[in-house]
């Protein structure tokens, strides 16, 4: 019976010595599992449809159908005139049941005008930086979620103003250790000098031959995801899309999945 405790216990000892000598090898570099994030941009046009109805709860059913984790929103009045005093990102935030980010370009008719971002998670934290704009002062709107930093802008309608923003917005992102991403209305075609000079900081994730605006005929597109180049994070586009909603706003809403890989 001894003989058999006795030999059990050696098998025990034996077994448990190779198991932690497998865990000490294992290598240090193993490769970290890829994360996804659907990201949406939409200009929304202060919820003004092509058909001049203002509707907060039709451009919420269109966020609720695509259904991202991360949405970057251009064109929002803040408690206007206009807006007939309604804070239009809160509307939407209730109406998608999502976290606001509010940033204020300008003062506009008694209450702001500007950019916003919706969240399925509370951001850890979020600034706003100043970009150029010679018809009006431009933003860019920064929050810092768990996994990623994600930045929406709108950009001038001179050229100028756009390539200086183009170099501000690289600057202010690049210290960041997280993934990055940007999205937003660029007012500038793939082929133009904005979008070269983009391209040297970010990955262009969505399709830049589906045009994105106007949203009844369109032609061109404007609207962009991007990724912000930097060593050892990979980018890849799973599925992107424009999708078909020629009524809720000008522009059409670009979506895309990504995965990153570090």
């Amino acid at each position: 019976m001894k003989n058999i405790v006795f030999s059990l216990l050696i098998v025990f000892v034996v077994f448990f010595s190779l198991a932690t000598g497998c865990e000490k090898n294992k290598p240090e570099n193993e490769p970290v599992s890829a994360l996804t994030v659907k990201i949406l941009s939409y200009n929304v046009k202060n919820c003004q449809g092509m058909d001049g109805v203002v509707s907060y709860q039709r451009v919420a059913d269109v966020i609720k159908r695509i259904d991202a984790e991360v949405v970057a929103l251009q064109e929002l009045d803040s408690a206007t005139q206009r807006s007939k005093g309604v804070v239009v990102l809160d509307e939407l935030a209730r109406l998608t049941g999502m976290y606001r980010t509010y940033g204020a370009s300008i003062d506009y008719q008694g209450g702001k005008y500007g950019i916003g971002i919706l969240t399925k998670e509370k951001p850890l934290s979020w600034k706003r930086v100043p970009l150029p704009g010679r018809e009006e002062p431009r933003s860019l709107l920064i929050v810092e979620l768990k996994d990623i930093v994600f930045g929406c802008t709108h950009f001038s309608l001179t050229e100028e103003d756009r390539l200086s923003s183009a170099y501000i917005v690289s600057n202010s992102l690049k210290d960041y250790t997280k993934p990055v991403f940007l999205a937003g209305d660029l007012n500038a075609i793939p082929e133009s000098s904005v979008i070269q000079s983009i391209e040297n900081y970010f990955t262009i994730l969505n399709k830049t031959t589906s045009p994105t605006s106007p949203s009844n005929n369109p032609s061109k597109c404007i609207d962009y995801i991007l990724g912000l180049k930097k060593q050892g994070t990979v980018f890849t586009t799973k599925q992107t899309v424009v999708e078909q909603e020629p009524v809720a706003s000008d522009h059409l809403p670009v979506w895309a999945e990504i995965g990153i890989n570090k």
